[in-house]
């Protein structure tokens, strides 16, 4: 089989690592690709993940037979249904569905309109109005959120009433995010522990992949600017098996259900972004697609064939499929270059890794790499995502920081805290006294080892 994956990041580097693990995938395609993408065989064109008429184009000339549209930008315009206009079997969900990401206005309104849990809001278009209501709520931090897709940077957390007022001022007079922030939403702060869980959906089934815990904020502390997430755990400790099942009840299904309701069946990856909260979980966000770096995380401990699930979800069968998740932990370092998510500069050459862009001991996924002369370089503001397993943990932790120290290129900054919140909710299964203390942490936890 011939795969095409549309994207050019580490999702679509995880992606298309565990595409290739599959003995249906013959031949991997990617636009436009990046350095590492490359370097793992797969073969690269400089199409636009944006040109849905490049895209068709492409597909018709390398007659592949599935086509992954990762991104949320081609999903929220179309790409798929051009795809499935032509024939093509797509994996990601159409327009219609993908506007669950791609306007936080449409889905605040769906989880009011169907009793889904999430923070209370208010929309505005014009900034006098919005301030006015942020000045009235006197309430700090104040949660603004651009209605459209920003890159992951739409959001911005104002600690005073000041920082309230210029963001709006920003987003709505100012356009700071382009048309996608014309319009915002002020909402209440929730507090709690965050966590990311990603579904397989064929707008019937739904299978929530292994949770994550994201790093958002772009330093120690989860100080700085947004940005689109420094680091990733996986499992998140604070999801328990009972909160799973609360979600799957009160936040999964019913999401599921409202969709096909409104008449836009979601079909794909579904993205929730859940707050713990002390009165139950809540959704924060939507995505339309897996999380970067989420996927970086989550695709390593599946165990099984992406492109079957894939299929299954294509042809409504998502049911049939049988899918489990490996023992132990996973965590990602994102390494980026000096100035992310501001300004940063390009071409700056990356050492420490073999001639394919990988390094013994973990698996490196290429996000902003390009390769020039036979040499990687950095090609965008996150560059790699440096990620390793570990039977905890604390030992993923480890293993991946191990690896970030061998990799080199000028200016790069990371984190140096991703997983440390984590460790403060969970112990090491290991220290267990008995087996069955260890059988009954993993039954809790949702965690199955592979026979």
């Amino acid at each position: 089989m011939k795969i095409l994956v549309v994207g050019s990041g580490g999702r679509e580097h995880a992606l298309i690592r565990k595409l290739m693990q599959s003995p249906k995938c013959d031949k991997i395609y990617c636009a436009p690709g990046n350095g590492g993408i490359e370097a793992d065989g797969a073969e690269c064109f400089s199409v636009a993940a944006t040109d849905i008429d490049g895209m068709v184009a492409l597909a018709k000339k390398l007659e592949v037979e599935l086509v992954v549209v990762a991104p949320d930008d081609p999903l929220v315009l179309g790409m798929v249904d051009a795809l499935q206009a032509e024939g093509f079997k797509t994996f990601g969900p159409k327009k219609a569905a993908a506007i669950i990401e791609g306007s936080k206005v449409f889905s605040k309104n769906l989880m009011k309109k169907y009793g889904i849990p999430t923070a209370a809001y208010e929309v505005f278009d014009n900034s006098k109005d919005a301030i006015a209501y942020v000045k009235k709520q006197n309430t700090y931090p104040a949660v603004i959120k651009a209605d459209g897709l920003a890159l992951g940077k739409g959001v911005i957390l104002a600690q005073t009433e000041k920082e309230a007022v210029d963001a709006i001022k920003e987003m709505i007079d100012g356009r700071k995010f382009g048309d996608s922030s014309a319009t915002v939403v002020v909402e209440e702060y929730l507090t709690g522990p965050e966590v990311s869980v990603l579904a397989f959906t064929d707008g019937k089934t739904v299978v929530p992949m292994i949770s994550s815990m994201d790093h958002k904020r772009a330093y120690d502390n989860d100080e700085g600017l947004n940005t689109g997430g420094m680091g990733t755990v996986s499992p998140n400790p604070y999801y328990t098996r009972e909160i799973s099942e609360e979600c799957m009840e009160k936040i999964f299904l019913p999401t599921i259900n409202a969709m096909n309701a409104e008449g836009r069946t979601f079909e794909g990856c579904l993205y929730f972004g859940l707050m713990l909260t002390s009165k139950g979980p809540k959704v924060i966000e939507y995505n339309c697609r897996f999380g970067d770096p989420e996927t970086q995380v989550v695709l390593p401990m599946l165990e099984g064939d992406l492109v079957d699930i894939m299929l299954a979800i294509y042809d409504h069968r998502l049911a049939d499929m049988d899918i489990k998740w490996s023992f132990g932990s996973c965590t990602c370092v994102v390494m980026a270059s000096g100035g992310y998510p501001l300004s940063y500069p390009k071409g700056l050459e990356i050492t420490g890794l073999d001639e394919k862009g990988q390094l013994e001991g973990a698996e490196i996924f290429h996000a902003g790499t390009k390769l020039v002369n036979g040499k990687l370089v950095t090609n965008g503001g996150r560059v790699l995502g440096v990620t390793a397993k570990g039977n905890t943990l604390n030992e993923a932790i480890n293993n991946a920081y191990a690896a970030v120290k061998k990799i080199s290129f000028e200016n790069a900054h990371y984190r140096r805290d991703i997983g440390q919140k984590a460790l403060k909710a969970t112990f090491d299964p290991f220290d267990f006294e008995y087996k069955q203390d260890l059988e009954d942490y993993l039954e809790e936890n949702g965690i199955y080892i592979r026979q």
